[in-house]
């Protein structure tokens, strides 16, 4: 749709410098004194001058009716609400294959997002964290703030496949090819306003916290486990040393899976038929796949690959252009199915 706009306005662009400057489509070779030149009284040096400003100015104008064709664009996409929000980002490790490769996966894909995050200077928060054997992770989670943080991640959530021969653990003894998965979840982080929790719809616990940490670790019951009543979820969290500091981040994550519930159920109402689910985020959905030993990163989705994983997992610009290539696609699905519905209430 948009390279054939693109051709058009240049076809008319050029049709009408044509007519305004009288050059024709084939013109004749220039001979002679300047009698028989397109413009009457201009030498030859100067008739190349004029026709070389006349395709400056062409291409000048093409620019810009192309960024006039592109905010158009725009502004007939619809627009979500959440997009500006700022996001909390959860990745869990797989539970039932690739053994250690997953825990090495899982730390590699949150050390991506967080280089994505200085990348597109945003700011990285750790809410928790709780290592694995041989530096991988098991679970982790981060809030993520700054411009249109939302927009750019929300299709980041689905499960993400690793093929590739384990260089570290009990699995790299084997030298094959393993398969791994492991989940991002990322949701809108929403202000203290748009989530209101009753204090007496919680139950709080307190526990000794696991893993490295020193003496404290055995000794002091700062992790923290809310469980919300009414809905059943519960949030753990055991990433500081202040029993005060983990209830606050813990109720800071609660606030964020209601408010994906809220959400989730604002979508089933307005639930589409888009061939893209991109904008559903199904956690079981298996949304990309990172294969070390062909060196490609293919996002099943747009049917999308991009080569060299090492600077993909760099998580900047191979990342970005893979999330633009998202968005694009998205964007492509939500005006297709706007005009369709438009033309189905015009008959």
């Amino acid at each position: 749709m948009c390279c054939s706009g693109a051709g058009l306005v240049s076809l008319l662009t050029c049709r009408l410098l044509r007519i305004v400057l009288r050059v024709p489509t084939n013109p004749a070779p220039v001979v002679g004194d300047g009698e028989d030149l397109p413009f009457p009284g201009l030498n030859q040096q100067d008739e190349k001058q004029l026709q070389e400003l006349a395709l400056e100015e062409r291409q000048t104008m093409a620019q810009k009716i192309n960024m006039l064709y592109s905010e158009l664009f725009q502004s007939l996409v619809p627009k979500e609400k959440y997009d500006k929000n700022d996001v909390l980002l959860e990745v869990t490790s797989g539970r039932t294959t690739g053994g250690d490769i997953c825990q090495q996966f899982t730390r590699e894909i949150f050390d991506m997002y967080q280089n994505y995050s200085s990348y597109k200077n945003w700011k990285f928060e750790l809410l928790n964290y709780t290592p694995a054997d041989y530096g991988g992770l098991h679970h982790a989670a981060a809030r993520i703030s700054g411009d249109s943080v939302y927009k750019h991640l929300k299709y980041e959530g689905g499960i993400h496949r690793v093929q590739r021969i384990p260089e570290v653990g009990l699995s790299s003894r084997m030298q094959r090819i393993h398969t791994g998965t492991m989940s991002v979840i990322v949701l809108p982080q929403p202000d203290e306003v748009d989530v209101k929790i009753d204090p007496k719809d919680l139950r709080i616990d307190t526990f000794r916290a696991k893993g490295a940490g020193g003496q404290h670790v055995n000794t002091t019951d700062s992790a923290v486990r809310l469980v919300h009543v009414p809905t059943g979820l519960v949030v753990e969290c055991q990433q500081e040393r202040s029993q005060i500091k983990n209830k606050e981040i813990a109720l800071r994550v609660l606030r964020a899976r209601l408010y994906q519930q809220i959400i989730e159920k604002d979508k089933c109402q307005q639930q589409s038929t888009r061939k893209l689910q991109v904008g559903t985020r199904a956690q079981s959905e298996r949304i990309r796949t990172y294969n070390f030993t062909q060196d490609r990163v293919t996002d099943h989705r747009i049917a999308y690959e991009v080569r060299d994983i090492k600077e993909f997992l760099c998580g900047e610009k191979h990342l970005d252009q893979l999330i633009q290539r998202l968005l694009h696609s998205a964007d492509e699905e939500a005006i297709t199915e706007f005009l369709d519905e438009n033309l189905k209430s015009a008959k």
